[in-house]
């Protein structure tokens, strides 16, 4: 038993005896499917405190021969897959945390040749003098075993991108490490599976990708292993009732991560809440919103805008497709709120293009980054939210016009007013304390034709009523009113039982904000 070749088991083992452990093996049968085969490259990436370590020493624990790791995954859920027996502790593996070779920035021009020089020097205590270590180093020694034993590797490689978040300004030790991937795992016939885990997806080199024989599994396409990383709904659930905690609070504070089907809980969050039976921001707390600050005040077109928008429980249609995958290359606000989406401030519904804040944990936080001389008038402007949800619920338009014409002049710095998107904006914004209340507000409906419809429904056993919004620009809030009867906007909630108000508002350059409320009455 190795550090690096052939380790033992003591991580997963301490995982595994931890008061809260929730039972992810699975995983190792999707990987299974992968040994050996022309698809034996895998990369996933998962935002920090997501279980990608964890993940790591489990794989590192099932296949290193150097251990036995038999009794540790009795009664796991792998142990009643037809593969369970067939990989377990049958390999010869290589496990490696990039970051333990980076805790000191000045180890950034001599991390590689430590990492050969330690592992080449663990492979000659097994393999004796089966290899001389030529000028090909790693790649050459592992080439020779290969030839000369028949072995196979499987290589596990943790927070593989650590190089691109320390090192971010400096390009010839990125592309130094990059060309030492490439030469390990490129055309390699010793590699048996290649598993890679970190923060960012695979750093894109140029116009086409340094390490394209990789399958990458990230926040934006995590392609079927979405469960494996955080925990599901019911895993959470179980773990509420065991330890007699709200389910319900631990649902708003940490859940909301989509991947794909699977709505993912932040594991170190839900852990922490469960330990403390408190809810506040623990994931955020291991590192200073500060982080947040810088890219939220980028200077990029709209990228404010999105950023208010989110805050109101809003969502934003971003293009991935363009991120170079590091944490400098930034053209568009696109590049800002997908890298956001990767650190896990963002997640993203992958069917309709769009990021969203995922729960009140990071909403706290973006809160948090904005304060600040470059959002005059923001934070004032959410504080001002509840007043005018009461006016709302009062049927004052009057109260409600003054209060969005307060609220724009506030935050005219950012909301330039040039579209209908900046009203949108606005009025997410200015019913922010409606997420005490309602569900996420329903953007678009599907029956509607105007730019900015919004629907607010209330939660489960909140008794408000629900907010049909239609927005007007330099018409009136009276014929906004008009459409949503002509166009029959209620119809889409007409099972909905409470009391509905009708809310039409509109933006005249001149006049500014008038709004005009009505309660629908039902047939």
């Amino acid at each position: 038993m190795g550090i690096y070749v052939n380790p033992g088991n003591t991580s997963f083992k301490k995982a595994v005896n931890s008061k809260i452990y929730i039972d992810k093996t699975e995983l190792i049968a999707a990987v299974n499917d992968r040994v050996g085969t022309s698809d034996c490259y895998l990369c996933v990436s998962r935002p920090r405190r997501f279980g990608k370590s964890m993940a790591a020493d489990m794989l590192a624990a099932y296949y290193s021969k150097g251990c036995d790791s038999c009794t540790l995954f009795a009664g796991k859920r792998i142990a009643e897959e037809p593969s369970f027996k067939m990989h377990l502790n049958q390999h010869p593996v290589i496990r490696l945390d990039i970051q333990r070779f980076l805790f000191d920035e000045s180890h950034l021009d001599i991390f590689i040749d430590e990492i050969q020089d330690r592992i080449i020097q663990e492979l000659r205590e097994v393999y004796g003098d089966n290899f001389q270590s030529g000028p090909y180093r790693l790649p050459g020694t592992l080439e020779q075993i290969h030839a000369c034993t028949g072995d196979s590797f499987i290589l596990i490689i943790d927070e593989w991108d650590c190089v691109f978040r320390i090192a971010k300004d400096r390009m010839e030790i990125q592309k130094k490490y990059l060309d030492f991937l490439r030469g390990l795992f490129k055309g390699a016939e010793y590699v048996e599976l290649a598993y890679m885990t970190g923060i960012l997806p695979i750093k894109k080199y140029g116009e086409h990708s340094a390490l394209n024989i990789f399958n990458e599994y990230s926040m934006i396409e995590p392609r079927g292993l979405g469960e494996y990383f955080g925990f599901t709904k019911a895993e959470v659930r179980e773990q509420c009732g065991k330890y007699g905690v709200d389910y319900r609070e631990m649902k708003k504070w940490y859940d909301g991560y989509q991947l794909d089907d699977f709505l993912i809980y932040n594991p170190k969050s839900v852990v922490d809440a469960l330990t403390w039976r408190d809810f506040q921001s623990y994931w955020t707390g291991t590192e200073t919103y500060e982080a947040l600050k810088v890219y939220v005040d980028l200077n990029f077109d709209g990228l404010k805008e999105a950023v208010i928008k989110m805050l109101g429980n809003g969502r934003c249609r971003i293009n991935t497709r363009k991120f170079q995958n590091d944490m400098t290359t930034f053209k568009t606000k696109d590049d800002v709120l997908t890298l956001l989406i990767h650190l896990g401030y963002l997640t993203y519904d992958r069917k309709a293009g769009e990021a969203f804040i995922p729960n009140q944990e990071i909403a706290q936080e973006f809160q948090n980054a904005i304060e600040g001389p470059t959002w005059d008038g923001v934070i004032h402007s959410l504080e001002q939210s509840e007043a005018l949800l009461e006016c709302t619920w009062k049927m004052d338009g009057k109260a409600v016009g003054e209060r969005l014409e307060t609220i724009h002049s506030e935050t005219t710095s950012i909301l330039k007013y040039n579209d209908e998107n900046a009203l949108t904006c606005t009025i997410l914004m200015a019913y922010y304390s409606a997420k005490a209340y309602y569900l996420n507000p329903v953007m678009e409906l599907p029956s509607g034709k105007g730019f900015a419809d919004v629907i607010y429904i209330p939660k489960r056993n909140i008794d408000r009523p629900a907010l049909v919004v239609e927005l007007k620009w330099n018409k009136s809030a009276e014929g906004a009113i008009g459409q949503i009867k002509e166009r029959q906007y209620v119809s889409w909630i007409e099972n909905y039982t409470g009391e509905i108000l009708l809310v039409g508002i509109n933006y005249d350059e001149n006049k500014g904000h008038t709004c005009v409320i009505e309660k629908y009455e039902k047939k």
